[in-house]
């Protein structure tokens, strides 16, 4: 570990940060350019195989950007398509984003830095940074927008330059040390271990543009809300975030093992595949889509009295033709993903004819993540972190969410070299109930 990173598991203050020397190179999880073509013709693309870990070189610091020492990160799905190369390859968005200027060709390198999470205290601080000071205890929002695009002042998302941090850019939060823009920032709930704290951002803030914003959903009191993969790490925030504004969770999972641990969570009804028929993959057979959907509806007007209002969606092919034959009349669904496929195929009457609507999301503006963080720092949302791995480990973990084996955000610690570290408000931890934020644990 280098004298930075230990002095500051050692609690070194802003002046001493200050004054010790960042290193030339850092320990990141990546991947590799030459590697791309390694799972041509390949059923399974084991990410073991294609996520590195070893050091990398530190890049120089735009005047908009911060240096984060990252204490703990989390893995999202983006993390299994860098690592799959698919649906196209991470490089490709590496050397489109290098041609824009001498900033943005920092990120055309040979290698991509992974991870779109993270928790960690500012280390350096570009020029033109003014709202943050070395020291900060800090979370990073995955969205990476461009402050001089004027629709980004509109909202964050619209900006044809908005990036997916880690994803689409270079030098993301499994690492040591990150590089991200000042507008990316959100401060940390005092109150969470470095690892909950960075299971939060990226999956919390998309639920809740999805299910509360005016550019989303628009959830009120009293709405039913479908979850399929509600045991995920986006199912589970957005479980909270339905229960948490006055509506009513139905999570859908694939195991009475998940079921268990979403009941844990508190959602209102939780509906095992297995009862409807479906398992990951459900035919394109029309009819066999309704038989679904019907043997879903049944079961939510039994235990609802009435047909959903919202459907959170993210599974995408398996799932979008039952969501759209379950959806009220006048309902909307709200989709940010398709992990089982992207190519939807629905009935269309049940769309027009039933005046429904299909929302498209995708992460969320800054504003939206200050407000999703402010219900975590309140003690509404709890962190959905399940297990934690050791950076070294980065290909088990990645492995695990690939194989959909994981409950809510498997967590990955950076520089910390525990669980348990971070917590600068024990008082209030203590309040809120430790036991309670670890309702997803072992």
């Amino acid at each position: 570990m280098d004298a930075l990173a230990q002095a500051l598991l050692d609690g070194a203050g802003p002046e001493q940060i200050a004054r010790l020397e960042v290193p030339a190179e850092f320990t990141a999880a990546h991947t590799l350019a030459e590697d791309v073509g390694m799972f041509k013709d390949v059923a399974d693309k084991d990410v073991r195989k294609s996520l590195h870990v070893g050091k990398v070189p530190m890049p120089e610091l735009a005047p908009d950007e911060v240096l984060v020492a990252v204490m703990a990160s989390s893995v999202n799905y983006n993390t299994v398509w860098s690592g799959t190369f698919e649906p196209v390859s991470t490089f490709d968005f590496l050397r489109n984003y290098g041609r824009q200027g001498p900033w943005e060709a920092r990120h055309d390198q040979p290698f991509h830095v992974l991870g779109s999470d993270a928790a960690g205290v500012i280390v350096r601080v570009g020029a033109g940074v003014r709202r943050w000071k070395l020291g900060d205890h800090v979370l990073v929002s995955p969205v990476q927008a461009d402050d001089q695009e004027p629709a980004t002042h509109a909202d964050g998302m619209h900006g044809a330059q908005q990036r997916a941090w880690g994803y689409e850019t270079n030098f993301g939060g499994l690492a040591h040390y990150t590089v991200v823009r000042a507008s990316q920032l959100i401060p940390k709930p005092a109150h969470l271990s470095w690892e909950e704290a960075a299971s939060t951002p990226a999956c919390a803030g998309t639920a809740y543009r999805m299910l509360v914003s005016d550019r989303g959903a628009r959830m009120k009191q009293g709405d039913v809300v479908l979850v399929w993969g509600a045991a995920g790490g986006l199912g589970a925030y957005a479980v909270q975030i339905v229960r948490n504004g006055g509506g009513t969770a139905v999570g859908v999972v694939s195991s009475e093992e998940k079921a268990r641990m979403l009941r844990r969570l508190g959602c209102d009804v939780v509906i095992n595949r297995e009862e409807i028929g479906i398992g990951r993959d459900v035919s394109d057979d029309p009819d066999s889509v309704i038989e679904a959907g019907k043997r879903l509806g049944r079961i939510i007007r039994r235990e609802t009295g009435q047909d959903p209002n919202i459907v959170f969606e993210y599974v995408g092919q398996a799932t979008f033709g039952i969501s759209m034959f379950v959806l009220r009349r006048g309902g909307s669904i709200v989709t940010c993903g398709s992990s089982t496929g992207y190519n939807h195929r629905y009935d269309n009457r049940y769309l027009w004819m039933k005046l429904k609507r299909v929302i498209g999301s995708h992460a969320g503006n800054l504003q939206e993540m200050w407000e999703s963080n402010a219900l975590v720092d309140a003690g509404r949302i709890v962190p959905a972190l399940s297990t934690v791995y050791p950076l070294a480990e980065i290909g088990e973990a990645a492995r695990l969410v690939q194989e959909n084996r994981h409950f809510g955000k498997v967590g990955v610690l950076c520089l910390a070299p525990e669980q348990g570290l971070g917590v600068t408000d024990p008082a209030k931890r203590a309040r809120l109930g430790a036991d309670r934020l670890n309702l997803m644990g072992d």
